[in-house]
């Protein structure tokens, strides 16, 4: 059967100061009164039945997430004991699922991003599924067309075309210095498109991967499913999944895979409005903008000679106002507030730490 694992998992400190440990990012209703899970479980509606979508995040967050999520099954979510990147999550969830379906094709996506039109995102889905059921040595990512040389997000190399739409991958490019990413950008889309960091792929195979190349990390996958139905559950998942490398299955797995003749490695062409959620300036273009070119949510403020500022509160009710402003992110909160200059937004992240090294956990 056909499943869904959501990767609802990470800090999101570049959305700080409203993404916080207890409130991470996905779990904010910042999105037209919604949150990054919620409308990432919605997109998936018609395409897997809900009793087949399950959702990994960290344990600490389940009573915050099964509450945003209304009526969710609590078998169908797995709390991480720890942060250990994505191999470790997609292995965890593949492994679990396995164990209950042995033939299972198992589509991975993360909550973190925005996709429209979604009944054009379920098609390409669609045809990615049936790819790798047809082959089952196919392992399957989704390709976004790059809008710029990002550096923030890993590109696909692409070789010939395949089946289905899809086209082969030559290899894995992480995140590319500034020339690079010019490099790829140039190229255009038919030689290099973004990671999307989504892929579909049969169980097994994902597992048997992790087994040949990451085999440490397959011993404690197993050890963790084969305790999945056992009083010694929380335990062995306590003690072992901690220790899991900590890696991304891009580097573990999809990087040796792409050249591995047992295996192919195939990207998918997903042409659509396709944001990845993980700083102001993305968010800023989920919000409504003003005739200045002012990014606003819903809230209350008097903006004076200001443009192409990004206005967000988590207080409907508090005022913002602004004179002479250009190119600033505001953010407010009712215990911080973030005034930065929009060029300088992925220092958001290094911000945050120093907040934590100040403050201890106060404002983080």
């Amino acid at each position: 059967m056909r499943y869904a694992l959501i990767l609802a998992g990470g800090s999101g400190t570049r959305l700080w100061p409203m993404s916080r440990r207890a409130t991470p990012k996905q779990l904010i209703p910042f999105i037209g009164g919604k949150s990054l899970l919620e409308i990432a479980v919605e997109r998936l509606e018609g395409l897997f039945p809900r009793e087949r979508v399950w959702v990994c995040a960290g344990e600490e967050h389940r009573t915050a997430l099964l509450a945003r999520l209304g009526g969710w099954a609590e078998e169908q979510f797995l709390g991480e004991p720890a942060g250990r990147d994505t191999l470790s999550a997609v292995g965890f969830g593949v492994a679990i699922l396995a164990r209950r379906d042995p033939e299972a094709t198992i589509a991975v996506f993360t909550a973190d991003h925005l996709i429209e039109p979604a009944g054009e995102f379920q098609k390409i889905v669609a045809q990615g599924l049936a790819l790798v059921e047809r082959s089952p040595e196919t392992l399957v990512t989704f390709g976004i067309a790059p809008t710029g040389p990002v550096t923030s997000f890993g590109y696909l190399e692409l070789g010939e075309a395949i089946e289905g739409g899809a086209r082969l991958v030559r290899q894995f490019r992480e995140k590319p210095g500034p020339g690079s990413a010019a490099e790829y950008f140039n190229a255009g889309p038919e030689r290099y498109l973004w990671n999307s960091g989504m892929f579909v792929w049969r169980a097994a195979t994902l597992l048997d991967s992790i087994r040949r190349y990451r085999p440490l990390v397959y011993e404690g996958l197993v050890r963790i499913a084969g305790s999945w139905e056992t009083a010694q559950r929380d335990a062995v998942l306590a003690e072992t999944y901690p220790g899991l490398e900590k890696i991304s299955v891009d580097y573990a797995v999809m990087e040796p895979a792409s050249r591995d003749s047992a295996l192919r490695v195939a990207a998918i062409p997903m042409p659509l409005r396709w944001l990845d959620v993980g700083s102001w300036p993305m968010f800023a273009q989920t919000c409504a903008r003003d005739e200045g070119g002012n990014s606003i949510t819903a809230g209350t403020q008097v903006l004076v000679e200001t443009s192409n500022t990004l206005i967000a509160s988590s207080d409907p009710q508090h005022l913002i106002a602004t004179i002479g402003c250009e190119n600033l992110m505001v953010i407010h909160t009712p215990d911080a507030t973030l005034v930065c200059r929009a060029d300088c937004a992925e220092a958001v992240k290094e911000l945050q730490r120093m907040v934590g090294e100040r403050f201890g956990g106060k404002y983080v």
